[in-house]
C-alpha cells in the first residue's frame, strides 16, 4: 500500500516519497506528487499523464496539471533525486553523472500510476527534463503513447559545433574532479521573467528554485553533453511527439524587458532543428512571446499553449491502446 501525505501545494495535490538505491552521498529518494482527479472531464478520454521538471527546478504548476485534470487526465508529476521535495541537506543539488540514473525513479514513478488501472500513457518534460524523457522514451519504446517536450534541452546553447570543442574538455574534467564547480553563468534573468518577488507572476519556494540556478559541476554537465550527442545520432522515437518552443531565444549578458517575452535559457532555433530527429511523428510548435516555460508565459501565451495542446492530444488518446501493463526494459 502507497502511503501517500499531504503535498505542500495543499488539497487536492499529495505526495508519495520512492525510496531509490543510495549512491556514493548516501540515502536517495525521489518524490512523486500527484492531483487528485475529479469527475469533470471536457477531453478526449482517460488517460495518465507523468511530468517532470528541468534543471534547478521542481514541480510547482497548478495551472499545467488543472490543464490535465480538465481533459482526463490523472496528474502526476516527479520531483527528481536531489531536487525540490526530494533534496536532502547531505546531497548536492541535481547532481547526476549520467541521465540514464533518472530511470530508477522514473520506471518507480509509472509503476505506481498504474497500480489503479492502465491507461494510455503521455510523458511531459521540461528543458532537461526534457532531455531525460527523450532519452529514456527511446530505451523503454513500448512504455508511453505520447511525449509532450515543453523547451526540452536537446542541444547545447553553442549548438553541435560549440558541444564538439567543449565536450572532451568536460569528460577530462568530470572524470578527475566531477564536483568541480563551474563559474557562475546564470544571471538571474529567467528567474526575473518568472518570480512574481522579481516582476514576474509565480511564487514558489526559492530555496528549490533560487534565483541564479544550482551551481553547475563538470560530472553533471558531462552527462548532459553525452545526452546531447545520444540525441544528435537520432533517437528513433515512434510514439507521436509535440515539442513546444517560444519563437525566439534572447540569451545576452545585458537585461533587457523583452527578455519577459522570449527564452532566456536555451537556442530555441537549434533544439527545433535537432527536435524534428527524435522520432517519427514530431510536431514542432513555436509560440511568440513564450518564455522558457511556455507554461509559466503570460496569460494569452499560455492560452496558445492550452489550444495547440488541444489540438494535439485527441489523435494521441483516441487512438492509443495503453502502451504497456508494466514498464519494460
Amino acid at each position: 500500500m502507497h502511503r501517500w501525505t499531504p503535498d505542500v501545494l495543499g488539497p487536492p495535490y499529495e505526495r508519495l516519497e520512492l525510496e531509490l538505491a543510495p549512491d556514493a552521498e548516501g540515502p536517495v529518494i525521489a518524490t512523486l506528487v500527484r492531483r487528485v482527479r475529479d469527475e469533470v472531464i471536457d477531453g478526449p478520454g482517460r488517460f495518465d499523464v507523468l511530468y517532470v521538471h528541468g534543471w534547478s527546478d521542481y514541480f510547482f504548476q497548478r495551472e499545467l496539471a488543472e490543464y490535465w485534470v480538465r481533459r482526463g487526465g490523472r496528474f502526476h508529476a516527479l520531483d527528481l533525486r536531489k531536487y525540490g521535495r526530494s533534496l536532502r541537506p547531505h546531497q548536492t543539488p541535481g547532481y547526476v553523472d549520467d541521465l540514464s540514473a533518472y530511470d530508477e525513479e522514473i520506471d518507480a514513478a509509472i509503476e505506481v500510476i498504474r497500480t489503479r488501472a492502465v491507461e494510455p500513457l503521455v510523458l511531459m518534460g521540461h528543458s532537461t527534463g526534457g532531455l531525460t524523457l527523450s532519452l529514456w522514451t527511446s530505451r523503454h519504446p513500448e512504455v508511453a503513447d505520447g511525449l509532450v517536450l515543453n523547451a526540452p534541452w536537446l542541444e547545447f546553447q553553442t549548438r553541435a559545433v560549440g558541444r564538439a570543442l567543449l565536450e572532451p574538455v568536460v569528460q577530462v574534467g568530470a572524470a578527475v574532479h566531477p564536483h568541480a564547480p563551474f563559474p557562475e553563468v546564470d544571471l538571474g534573468f529567467y528567474s526575473r521573467t518568472v518570480s512574481a518577488e522579481l516582476g514576474g507572476e509565480w511564487t514558489y519556494e526559492r530555496e528549490w528554485r533560487p534565483e541564479h540556478g544550482f551551481r553547475t559541476n563538470r560530472g553533471w554537465l558531462n552527462a548532459v553533453l553525452r545526452g546531447h550527442a545520444t540525441v544528435a545520432k537520432g533517437l528513433g522515437i515512434r510514439i507521436p511527439i509535440f515539442v513546444l518552443l517560444s519563437a525566439r531565444s534572447m540569451l545576452q549578458p545585458i537585461w533587457s524587458e523583452q527578455m519577459r517575452f522570449a527564452d532566456t535559457a536555451i537556442d530555441v532555433g537549434g533544439v527545433a532543428r535537432r527536435a524534428a530527429d527524435l522520432g517519427l511523428d514530431v510536431s514542432i510548435r513555436r509560440i511568440e512571446g513564450a518564455l522558457h516555460d511556455v507554461t509559466l508565459s503570460s496569460a494569452p501565451v499560455r492560452a496558445a499553449v492550452w489550444e495547440s495542446l488541444d489540438r494535439w492530444l485527441p489523435a494521441v488518446v483516441r487512438t492509443a491502446s495503453p502502451a504497456s501493463s508494466g514498464v519494460t526494459g
